[in-house]
Parts: C-alpha cells; sequence; structure tokens
C-alpha cells in the first residue's frame, strides 16, 4: 500500500470541507437553543436557521418557504412519494405512480411498499444499455390516474444523467407531480427547480462535503401533501421534529461552496475521470463502461468486468490502498448482481462484476495512475484465482 490512501467513493459520502466545519461549530457549543423557543437562544437558532433556508432557496430558484429541511435524503425521498400520494388519494385524484426502474432504494422500496402494502398502483419504468429512461416510455405510462412521477436526477451507481426537465414538462402538461432524487447531483449539475421543471426534490448534504445526518425536501408551493411525520409544527408542518440546525448551517455552507466552484472544479474532474475511463478500457481486458458515455456525472466512472465478483474485486484494491465501491450486493457470502445493471440488461457474469470509481477534492493525476497500475493486476489475479477454482 502507498504512503497514502486513494478515495474513490465520492458518490458514497465525502469528507467535511473545513470550512464547513468552522460554520458549524458555534452550533455546536454556544448556539445551542431550539429554534421553536422564544427566547434569545431560540431566537439565534430560528435566524440561523432561516438564514440557510435563504441561502439554499437562492441556489434552487425558489422561495424560502418551498424549503423542507430534514434527516437525510433518504427520508426526503420518503416524505416525497408518501406525503404526495396519500394527499392525491385523499383528494380522490388517483391511485397510480410512475418510478424508474434504477431509481435508489429509498423510492423503489418506497413505491414498493406503497403497492404491497396501501394498495398503491406503481408503473416501474425500464431504462435502455446506458441506464437511460426514455420520455416517450414515460408517456405512455401516464394514466388518468396517475398521481405523481418520480425520475431520478442522476444515478448513483453508473452516473447517468437523465433527462428530468423533459420528463418534467410532460408531467407538468397533465397536471401531475414530478419528483427528483438529486442527491448524486446536488454539488455536480445545476439545480434551478424552475429550469429543471419540477416539483419536489430531495438533496443530501453528505454527498457535497457537508455533514451526514441532514439533507433537505424542496415543495412547489401548490404541491398536494400530507405530512408523513407528525408532532409539532417544525418546518411548517411539513415535518415535525426538533431541527439540527448546526447540520442545517453546515448543509447551506456546503451547498453554496459546492456551487461556487461547480464549474471548475466539474472540469478537472472530467479530465481524471476520462483518462482513467480510457486507461481501463485500454488495460482490463473484457471490461465495459457502464452507463451513459457521455450524458453522465462529471466525477463518476463505473465498469462492469465479466467473469469476476466486483466484492471481491473492491477488497483486492482496499489492501492496495484504493476505496473503491460496488453496486453488487454481498448474501450469505455470495455475490449477487447489480439489480441496476441487469435492469440495463447486462448478464449476469458482467452484472456480477461491477466497480464504481467516484473522484473527488483530494483526488490527483498521480492518483489516478496509480489506480491504472493496480487494477489491471487485482482483475488478472481475480481470473487466474477463479480459472483455478473452476
Amino acid at each position: 500500500m502507498g504512503a497514502r490512501w486513494i478515495y474513490l467513493d465520492h458518490s458514497a459520502t465525502t469528507p467535511l470541507d473545513p470550512r464547513v466545519v468552522e460554520a458549524m461549530g458555534p452550533y455546536l457549543t454556544e448556539i445551542y437553543g431550539n429554534s421553536a423557543s422564544i427566547h434569545r437562544f431560540g431566537r439565534a437558532a430560528a435566524k440561523a436557521l432561516e438564514e440557510s433556508r435563504r441561502t439554499v432557496a437562492e441556489i434552487l430558484g425558489c422561495h424560502p418557504t418551498e424549503v423542507v429541511f430534514t434527516g437525510s435524503g433518504t427520508e426526503s425521498d420518503n416524505l416525497a412519494l408518501r406525503g404526495v400520494a396519500f394527499a392525491q388519494r385523499r383528494a380522490g385524484r388517483g391511485n397510480h405512480l410512475i418510478v424508474s426502474s434504477v431509481e435508489h432504494h429509498a423510492v423503489l422500496n418506497t413505491a414498493r411498499q406503497l403497492e404491497e402494502v396501501f394498495g398503491f398502483e406503481v408503473t416501474c419504468l425500464p431504462v435502455d444499455e446506458c441506464g437511460m429512461v426514455d420520455p416517450d416510455a414515460v408517456r405512455r405510462a401516464i394514466r388518468k390516474d396517475t398521481i405523481l412521477i418520480s425520475v431520478m436526477y442522476a444515478n448513483n451507481e453508473v452516473g447517468t444523467i437523465q433527462p428530468i426537465a423533459e420528463i418534467a414538462r410532460l408531467a407538468q402538461a397533465r397536471g401531475i407531480p414530478f419528483h427528483t432524487d438529486a442527491v448524486q447531483a446536488g454539488g455536480r449539475l445545476d439545480l434551478d427547480v424552475n429550469r429543471l421543471r419540477v416539483d419536489l426534490m430531495t438533496l443530501s448534504a453528505h454527498k457535497f462535503y457537508g455533514p451526514k445526518g441532514v439533507g433537505l425536501l424542496y415543495i412547489r408551493q401548490g404541491t398536494p401533501y400530507l405530512p408523513a411525520i407528525t408532532g409539532g409544527g417544525h418546518e411548517r408542518g411539513r415535518r415535525a421534529g426538533t431541527v439540527n440546525v448546526a447540520g442545517i448551517v453546515g448543509l447551506a455552507t456546503a451547498l453554496r461552496l459546492a456551487q461556487e466552484s461547480r464549474e471548475s472544479e466539474n472540469a478537472r474532474l472530467r479530465r481524471l475521470r476520462d483518462r482513467l475511463i480510457q486507461g481501463i478500457l485500454e488495460r482490463v481486458p473484457e471490461a465495459r463502461l457502464t452507463g451513459h458515455p457521455t450524458e453522465r456525472l462529471p466525477h463518476h466512472a463505473s465498469f462492469a468486468f465479466r467473469g469476476i465478483s466486483g466484492e471481491e474485486l473492491m477488497l483486492a484494491l482496499d489492501v492496495e490502498g484504493i476505496a473503491a465501491s460496488t453496486g453488487s450486493a454481498c448474501t450469505s457470502g455470495r455475490p449477487e448482481p447489480s439489480e441496476v445493471l441487469l435492469a440495463m440488461g447486462l448478464p449476469h457474469e458482467w452484472a456480477v462484476g461491477s466497480l464504481r470509481l467516484t473522484l473527488g477534492k483530494s483526488n490527483t493525476e498521480e492518483d489516478i495512475e496509480t489506480v491504472l497500475a493496480v487494477l489491471p493486476r487485482a482483475v488478472a489475479r481475480l481470473r487466474e484465482m477463479q480459472a483455478v477454482e473452476v
């Protein structure tokens, strides 16, 4: 292992930016009041909360009252789907939801529970070999009783960026609320909700160098919504629970910093990403890039390697000081293929060998060259071991 670890799992989480830590500091120590309290301690916390809300709203291009702070991206997805579905059913508008087959489990499993436990009907849209949703497929799936469409902005496993503005336009024309899980897009893509035409949008702070345990849900004014978490009147009654002021300050600071440097940092990461993709495809036999070749996140490189386990490859890289990720799940010691890659049409022998390498601020050209030296050897060793076992 080299002198330092190479962290290539920024789509899983990112380190806290020191400037974010500094901004959060006073709200972890001195300004500790409950933002719902009316004494001076509470007022100081409430002031920071609303300043953070205004910062986020300016970036999203929305009114501050449309920003709801939550405990995570997963919670925001749950609130969006359940909140709209139950409000629409209560108003007698219908019972049908549309999601894509490559959504994060926070969306897919919520949709499945709404179907299996609460009697909603769910259409799960197919994707092409690049993981892209066809807007025409959305158009064909819409019914008179469709009450919500949810398609993610960018895929966490393969990095494909979806044509959400076009899909949202279809929903808007039919008066159907449109939600996008933008967790992976938070620090990388345009978040203006009016250009994107979205009615609900999910973000999570720890994906763009903010703290864990805090997210947000944008809800456009007038969108049908029934709170799934009830209690006090926090977040204007849309999400009960004492708010995490320090975390929210961190989220707003991190989002502002990420958007300020977005263009220059994306250009730098894109150069490193393209070098990584080119080098791996040149040096590793029976390897393929997964996801869209051009419409993909600038820091995201994902691959499938035929005939090996992605879990084993990830562990082999870990031994060499390289932190990566895989879309496969491992159950009882037996690797299972990525559901996303299967939905994209990859055969089992390819889908089980997935690897995701996602770059961030700390990564350098030297890191890329190290990976290009280590990874081909690791793949070759695993294939040799597989051949011996067979």
